[in-house]
């Protein structure tokens, strides 16, 4: 075997045997992998994310009782299948430029800065508390919305039209962000910032810590190795917990975003709004397929970002040993 083929075998037996402990990948592969972690695991996805969001927003012009005798749209399957239908498989793929433009943007942001900003509170320590995981969640998870919150403001709206008929308010991912900037003002691109701010510091806390203490307990107790059945137990366990805690902020935030101008006079009008004309109940719409996506986005998301990280310190590793 000459010396290229050598250094071949050994880059693959590096990508597939590599631990996580032996080189830490650096805040650029981090950031990096988390963005395209995260596109991956919307292209997967985003079918289940369209339907949750169609069930979130039904029903909101009409009381508890219209809401229920009228409904278009019931249980996941149902949604999806009626989406096919009536506006074609295109359809639960509305948005996805968005949705793709938000998680480069988003996930890089929240994900692939949460272990550097988690050193940052701890100082360095490598043993990290519940309070350090927490504020890290939410720092990042605020930070990703300040730099995100208008691609995401966009992809609701695609998801929420239908794609024929005069319901149809954007033809394109630019035109709605100009529509949006032309009618709205500069302020519309930003619509419900605050309860994407406290729905994301809720998410990523809910996310990102509760992936990190599950997959912590299982290596601390010797129950699994850091691979993947580790990683995917994490992820599922992760996914279940955030959709239980932030589904009502979910709830409010799309209905907010989606919202005609003056529709809703803020985030808690509109929460105050959905509670009066539909009950407690309609802060959970939506939750199966919140969960259905949650639970599979953040199994795709993690596995993925965990294995993108290992290759991409193979290949640099690779790169940078001699012939």
């Amino acid at each position: 075997m000459n010396k290229a083929s050598s250094r071949v075998v050994a880059g693959i037996v590096i990508m597939v045997g590599f631990k996580a402990t032996d080189v830490p990948p650096t805040a650029t592969v981090k950031f990096l992998g988390a963005g395209t972690a995260a596109c991956i695991a919307d292209l997967i996805t985003f079918p289940l994310d369209t339907a949750k969001v169609r069930l979130q927003i039904q029903g909101e012009r009409q009381g508890p009782m219209q809401a229920a005798a009228s409904a278009q749209y019931r249980g996941v399957l149902g949604t999806i299948l009626t989406m096919v239908r009536t506006e074609g498989p295109r359809s639960l793929y509305s948005g996805l430029v968005a949705g793709l433009q938000r998680q480069m943007s988003f996930a890089s942001v929240r994900i692939g800065l949460y272990d550097s900003v988690k050193q940052f509170y701890t100082k360095g320590s490598e043993h990290a508390g519940i309070g350090s995981r927490l504020l890290a969640g939410s720092t990042t998870g605020a930070l990703a919305v300040a730099v995100a919150q208008p691609t995401d403001v966009v992809k609701v709206r695609f998801q929420a039209q239908a794609r024929a008929g005069a319901g149809r308010r954007y033809q394109s991912t630019v035109e709605a962000y100009k529509t949006i900037a032309r009618e709205e003002g500069f302020r519309g691109l930003w619509k419900g910032t605050s309860p994407n701010v406290a729905r994301n510091a809720i998410v990523n806390c809910a996310e990102l810590v509760t992936y990190d203490l599950i997959k912590d307990t299982l290596l601390k107790a010797h129950l699994m190795t850091d691979d993947l059945p580790c990683h995917f137990t994490s992820a599922f366990g992760a996914g279940f917990c955030t959709t239980v805690i932030a589904s009502p902020v979910d709830v409010v935030k799309t209905r907010y975003m989606n919202s005609a101008l003056g529709q809703y006079s803020s985030a808690g009008h509109c929460a105050l709004t959905m509670l009066q004309k539909e009950g407690p109940q309609a802060f959970y719409k939506g939750f199966m397929p919140s969960f259905l996506r949650l639970g599979s986005w953040n199994v795709v998301m993690f596995v993925t970002y965990e294995q993108l990280k290992r290759a991409l310190m193979a290949a640099r590793a690779s790169r940078e040993a001699p012939f």
